[in-house]
C-alpha cells in the first residue's frame, strides 16, 4: 500500500509527513556526506550538530531556561519510574504521588521499591475520569518530590494546568502531551516523556531536568542510570539513538515551521472538539470515559453499548483506512489518538463513519 491511511495509534503514533518524507530523502546520505545518520559514530563531526540542534529545537519550543539540561536517554518513560526514585529517594524518605491512570500506578511501584512512595491522591477508586484541582492536592512534609502525569493515555484524562509544588520539587511524565502546547518549565525540577507522541519515533526518552536536581545526584550511582553522569557527557554515555535524535530534529524544526506550541495547541483543540462533540451529540450511543473537565486533547477514549459493537465498530473502521482504534487491552472500548501530526481530515473522517455507524446499529 502506498496511500497513508489515519493512524489512531497511541504511540509508536503518527509524524509529519514531510518529517518524513525529508527523513527518506536523507535515509542513505546525511547532508550529502554519502552515508546515513544511522552508520556515522556518534562522536563524529557530522552527528555532533545533529544533536545540538536537537537539543536547541526543544529548548526554543518550550522555551527551557539556561539552568536546565536537555538529555536523550534510552528505556523509555517507564525507566524513568525507577530511575526518578533510585537518584533521588533515599530508603527513609518521602516522595508523593498523583496517581490518575495506569501510568501514574505503575510509577508508583516503581519507588516504592526505594522509599516511601505516598499517593496522596488517587481517583482509582472512580475509574480514572478525573484529575484533581490544585487545591485538592497536599503535599507530605519534607516530601523529597512530587510526581504526577500529565496526560494519561490509557483512561485520557490530563491536566490543564502546570502543577505547583509550592516549593517541593515537581517531577512530571509529559509522555503524551508535551509539545502539544505551551507549558511552564519552570514550575518543573524534571520532566521527562517518550519520544513516540510528539517528539518523534520510539526509543528515544526527553529528560528536562534542573540543575540544582542534577546536583542531589548519589555518589557511586549506576552509570548508566545516573543524571549526573548521564549529563556530563551530554547523552552520550553510551551510543544514543542517533535517528530518533535526528528525527526529533526534523520535528522541532515542522513545529517551529508551523508557528510553533501556541499553533499547536490551538489545531489540537480543534481537532479534539470536532471529536468530543460527536461524542455528546450521539443520544448516548457513544460514552465518553473522562469527565469533560478533564478530557484529553491527545486521547480521546470513549465506549459503545456492548463490547460486541467496539469490536464491530474498530474492525470496519480498520476496513475504512481508520486504524488504531482500539482501547487499551487492560480497559477496552474506543481510544483514538490524535497526537500534534494527525490532521483534521482524519478527525472527520472517523465523525462521519460514527455517525453512520450509530445509524446503522444504535
Amino acid at each position: 500500500m502506498t496511500e497513508r491511511i489515519y493512524n489512531f495509534s497511541a504511540g509508536p503514533a503518527v509524524l509529519p509527513l514531510e518529517v518524513l518524507q525529508q527523513a527518506q530523502s536523507e535515509m542513505t546520505s546525511l547532508n550529502g556526506i554519502g552515508m546515513s545518520v544511522m552508520e556515522v559514530s556518534h562522536r563524529s563531526k557530522h552527528f555532533a550538530p545533529v544533536l545540538e540542534a536537537a537539543k536547541s529545537g526543544i529548548r526554543q519550543l518550550l522555551r527551557v531556561p539556561d539552568n536546565y539540561k536537555i538529555l536523550f536517554l534510552q528505556g523509555g518513560a517507564s525507566l524513568q519510574f525507577s530511575m526518578i526514585p533510585l537518584n533521588f529517594l533515599g530508603q527513609d524518605e518521602t516522595a508523593d504521588y498523583v496517581i490518575t491512570g495506569a501510568w501514574g500506578k505503575k510509577a508508583i511501584k516503581e519507588a516504592k521499591r526505594c522509599g516511601d512512595a505516598k499517593a496522596i491522591f488517587s481517583t482509582a477508586d472512580s475509574g480514572f475520569k478525573s484529575v484533581p484541582t490544585q487545591d485538592e492536592l497536599a503535599f507530605s512534609e519534607n516530601a523529597r518530590y512530587i510526581h504526577y502525569t500529565s496526560n494519561e493515555t490509557i483512561e485520557g484524562v490530563e491536566f490543564k494546568y502546570d502543577l505547583d509544588g509550592k516549593g517541593v520539587p515537581v517531577i512530571c511524565d509529559a509522555s503524551s502531551n508535551i509539545l502539544s502546547k505551551p507549558i511552564d518549565i519552570e514550575k518543573y525540577a524534571l520532566i521527562y516523556a517518550g519520544a513516540q507522541k510528539n517528539i518523534g519515533p520510539s526509543g528515544v526518552t526527553l529528560v528536562i531536568i534542573r540543575n540544582d536536581l542534577l546536583e542531589q545526584v548519589p555518589e557511586n550511582q549506576h552509570s548508566m542510570l545516573d543524571y549526573r553522569l548521564i549529563a556530563e557527557n551530554d547523552s552520550m554515555l553510551n551510543t544514543p539513538n542517533t535517528w530518533g535524535i535526528y528525527i526529533i530534529n526534523l520535528v522541532c524544526q515542522h513545529i517551529v515551521k508551523h508557528g510553533g506550541l501556541a499553533a499547536m495547541e490551538k489545531k489540537n483543540e480543534k481537532k479534539a472538539k470536532i471529536l468530543y462533540d460527536a461524542i455528546d451529540t450521539s443520544d448516548g450511543f457513544y460514552q465518553g470515559h473522562a469527565e469533560k473537565s478533564a478530557r484529553s486533547l491527545m486521547n480521546v477514549t470513549y465506549r459503545l453499548p456492548t463490547e460486541e459493537l467496539e469490536k464491530q465498530f474498530t474492525s470496519e473502521a480498520a476496513a475504512c483506512n481508520l486504524d488504531g482504534l482500539k482501547g487499551h487491552r487492560s480497559v477496552g472500548g474506543i481510544r483514538a489518538s490524535i497526537y500534534n501530526a494527525f490532521p483534521q481530515e482524519g478527525v472527520e473522517a472517523l465523525v462521519e463513519f460514527m455517525k453512520d455507524f450509530a445509524q446503522k446499529n444504535g
